[in-house]
């Protein structure tokens, strides 16, 4: 189900998966993020909705990203019936899982702690 980057780190979650790769850690600069949607998700209108609503979600949390870091998003073909919400749910659960995040975010409720 999942998919490893080449000496990077992975967090298993049900719908976006946030890879971490060491190799491309800067030491300043804004954090940088990927996203990979594959047809897997859906035809061309459920790929771009997917898109769009996981850049909402990383908006959101650029913030509080290490500076320099680079993350690249897989969407998984659940992530197309998941709502905005349980899309930041995922991303948020497995930023802490990769020891990416500064908490902020309730898990159970995707809000303020």
């Amino acid at each position: 189900m999942l998919h490893a980057l080449s000496q990077g780190s992975q967090a298993p979650v049900s719908t976006p998966v946030p890879e971490a790769d060491p190799r491309a850690h800067r030491t300043s600069g804004a954090p940088r993020v990927g996203f990979v949607v594959s047809k897997a998700v859906g035809n061309s209108v459920v790929r771009h909705r997917v898109s769009r609503r996981l850049r909402h979600v990383v908006r959101d949390r650029l913030g509080t990203l290490p500076a320099g870091s680079a993350l690249v998003v897989r969407a998984l073909p659940m992530a197309a019936a998941a709502s905005s919400a349980e899309l930041g749910r995922d991303f948020d659960a497995a930023l802490r899982r990769l020891g990416l995040a500064a908490g902020g975010t309730d898990p159970r409720t995707g809000g303020g702690a």
